[in-house]
C-alpha cells in the first residue's frame, strides 16, 4: 500500500474512534461515521490499485493547497528546478504547481518542470548517457530539495525526486550506500546554483507565483542575472 493511501485509511480508522467517542453525546447516527469510513476505504482501494496513489495525492494535494505556506513552498521548490535546469542549458517547456496539473500533463508529485529532453532522448536511443548529462539531470532532479533547504532550512516536498534519483543510480548498478552519497553530492551542486544566482532565483519564484509564461520565467531570471552582473562591476 502506497502512503497515500495509508493516509486515508488511518484517516478512516480516525473518524470510527472518534465517532465512537463523541457519537453518543451529539447524537450522532453511527451509521454516518461508517458510510464515511466505507467511502473512504473504498476510495483507497481504488487509488493504490487502479491510480497507482495518484487520485489519493490530488485530493489530499488539493485540501492542502488551501494553505498559503504549502503553496508557497511547491512555487520554491519548483522555482529551484526551474533555475537549475536553465542554468545548465536544458530548456524548460512548462510547469505546474499542483498535483492535478501535474496528473494531466503526465507527471507526478505535487508539482512539475517538463523539460525539452531531445539530447537526452537521443542518447537513450543510442544506448548510452554521458556522463555530462546524467549529471546534469540528476542535478535538475534535487534541485527542488536543494531550494527549499536554503529557503525554508527543511525539506517537506522531494520525495519523488529521490525516488528517480535512486531508480536512475540502481539502473546503473550502484549501491544503496552510493546512491545517497550521489543524491547528497546533487543536493550540494544544485544548492550552490541556486546560492550563486539567488537574485535570479527569487525573481523566478515571483513570476511563477503570478503564473508567468515560460519567455517571462526566462526573462526575470536574465533581469536579474544583468542586474547582479550590474552591481558586481
Amino acid at each position: 500500500m502506497n502512503q497515500t493511501a495509508f493516509n486515508l485509511v488511518a484517516i478512516s480508522v480516525f473518524l470510527m474512534t472518534l465517532s465512537a467517542l463523541l457519537g453518543p453525546l451529539i447524537n450522532l447516527s453511527p451509521t454516518i461515521p461508517a458510510l464515511a469510513t466505507f467511502t473512504i476505504l473504498g476510495i483507497a482501494t481504488f487509488d493504490s490499485f487502479s491510480l497507482q496513489g495518484k487520485g489519493g495525492t490530488i485530493f489530499i494535494d488539493w485540501v492542502a493547497g488551501f494553505s498559503p505556506q504549502y503553496r508557497d513552498r511547491i512555487i520554491h521548490h519548483e522555482a529551484g528546478h526551474f533555475l537549475v535546469a536553465n542554468l545548465l542549458g536544458i530548456p524548460v517547456t512548462g510547469y505546474t504547481l499542483s498535483a492535478w496539473e501535474a496528473w494531466r500533463q503526465g507527471q507526478s508529485g505535487q508539482g512539475s518542470i517538463s523539460l525539452n529532453d531531445t539530447e537526452l532522448g537521443s542518447q537513450l536511443e543510442q544506448g548510452k548517457i554521458s556522463h555530462q548529462t546524467l549529471e546534469r539531470y540528476c542535478t535538475i532532479l534535487m534541485a527542488g530539495i536543494a531550494a527549499e533547504t536554503l529557503v525554508f532550512e527543511r525539506v517537506e516536498g522531494g520525495n519523488d525526486d529521490r525516488r528517480k534519483l535512486a531508480n536512475v543510480f540502481r539502473l546503473l548498478g550502484f549501491s544503496e550506500s552510493v546512491c545517497q552519497q550521489k543524491q547528497r553530492f546533487h543536493i550540494l551542486q544544485a544548492k550552490t546554483l541556486i546560492q550563486d544566482n539567488w537574485l535570479s532565483y527569487q525573481a523566478l519564484a515571483e513570476a511563477i507565483r503570478q503564473r508567468a509564461t515560460i519567455a517571462d520565467c526566462q526573462k526575470a531570471i536574465a533581469d536579474a542575472q544583468m542586474e547582479t552582473e550590474s552591481k558586481v562591476a
